[in-house]
């Protein structure tokens, strides 16, 4: 059975009639097709969840462009080779890949060694930038809310036994700012 999958990046203005009128000629039966308005960066889109539920064995997932279906090319990879173990082959109609002939097969594994590589070359971009980062001197991360010099003067108050209510007052600090402090230096 053909499974179509439909989605548009928002809800204004945007219609899915292009995606329904092709999946329809391809032969996926109106009542099979589902459905998001959403962004494809969003990881919660109902439709694909309950296209991919309604799924069995033998089935066929049909979609109008790969773009449609995944929110990268890693995520779409994940996608189609969940359809494989379940048993459910593929097809994109505009890139004319479909997995159960042999040539939309091979074009699978040439889309999944892209992904991989894809993969590599991020990790490789941000090593290379946080290396370039410290090289310079810079540490990331979120700045410490205390400085250095506050600090000191907070734990001789603490040490002094001065209220937590009253150390916040006095140096102009939250109350959970000076909790996860302490907590973090064991105090």
């Amino acid at each position: 059975m053909l499974i179509g999958y439909m989605r548009v990046s928002t809800t204004d203005k945007q219609s899915t009639d292009l995606q329904r009128d092709a999946l329809i000629n391809a032969g996926v039966d109106p009542r099979h097709l589902f459905e998001d308005k959403a962004s494809g960066a969003r990881d919660d889109r109902p439709g694909l969840r309950a296209a991919l539920n309604f799924l069995t064995e033998g089935d066929v997932l049909v979609v109008w462009k790969l773009d449609r279906l995944g929110r990268s090319l890693f995520h779409l990879m994940e996608v189609i080779d969940s359809l494989k173990d379940k048993g459910v082959a593929f097809r994109s109609l505009t890139e004319g890949m479909d997995t159960t002939t042999p040539s939309g097969e091979l074009l699978f594994h040439v889309f999944g060694a892209l992904a991989q590589f894809e993969r590599a070359l991020i990790s490789e971009r941000v090593t290379a930038g946080l290396e370039a980062a410290r090289n310079r001197g810079r540490i990331g991360g979120r700045p410490r809310a205390i400085s250095s010099e506050k600090l000191t003067a907070i734990l001789e108050a603490v040490d002094s036994g001065m209220s937590k209510a009253a150390i916040c007052r006095t140096f102009g600090v939250k109350r959970t700012t000076l909790i996860e402090t302490l907590s973090r230096l064991g105090r």
